[in-house]
């Protein structure tokens, strides 16, 4: 019989997109996401769930700069699966930039990005660069932004579309979560 897995992400936009990653194919209800509301969380949540469920397998997402913070809770943390830059970097880069485009044209904010686009400061900038900051721009944006790049991402999903630490993260929950 397996164990319960449980997936520690930094926030919101995280737990979107790997929940739409991960609908399709019925694995969703197979494990717990959690967002922890910042990665500096991540101590307490570790001790917490090590008390509460301690036969669960803990595994954690995390961007490249915040690596360290669960780092520090292995062992109990059975694994760290670690984003470049962030998760939804990971998604744009895989969708491409263009596709994300029309994304932000669906979702009714295409004259936002391009006057976002128009700013001093990211006037001339990659646009993949300003993909991912404009994410960010407004509250609850970035959850949504994440769930629909991610929906995107199953649609056309093929062995070579899906970011490698997000097949590595999938791979390993299936691994726990089988019979």
């Amino acid at each position: 019989m397996s164990r319960p897995v449980v997936v520690l992400v930094e926030g919101g936009s995280d737990v979107a997109a790997l929940a739409a990653l991960t609908a399709a194919d019925g694995l969703r209800e197979r494990f717990e996401l959690v967002a922890m509301g910042g990665i500096t969380n991540v101590s307490a949540y570790v001790t917490r769930l090590r008390r509460e469920r301690s036969d669960a397998v803990l595994l954690g997402v995390c961007d490249e700069r915040e690596r360290r913070f669960m780092e520090r809770e292995r062992p109990e943390l059975a694994d760290v699966v670690v984003c470049e830059r962030d998760l939804e970097d990971e998604l744009i880069r895989a969708v491409g930039p263009e596709t994300v485009v029309g994304l932000l044209d669906e979702l009714g904010d295409l004259g936002r990005f391009r006057t976002f686009q128009d700013q001093p400061e990211w006037r001339g900038q990659p646009l993949h660069d300003q993909l991912r900051r404009f994410a960010g721009t407004r509250s609850g944006r970035k959850a949504v932004f994440a769930g629909r790049l991610a929906a995107e991402l199953t649609a056309e999903l093929t062995a070579g579309t899906l970011p490698a630490p997000l097949a590595r993260l999938l791979e390993r929950v299936r691994t726990e979560v089988s019979p």
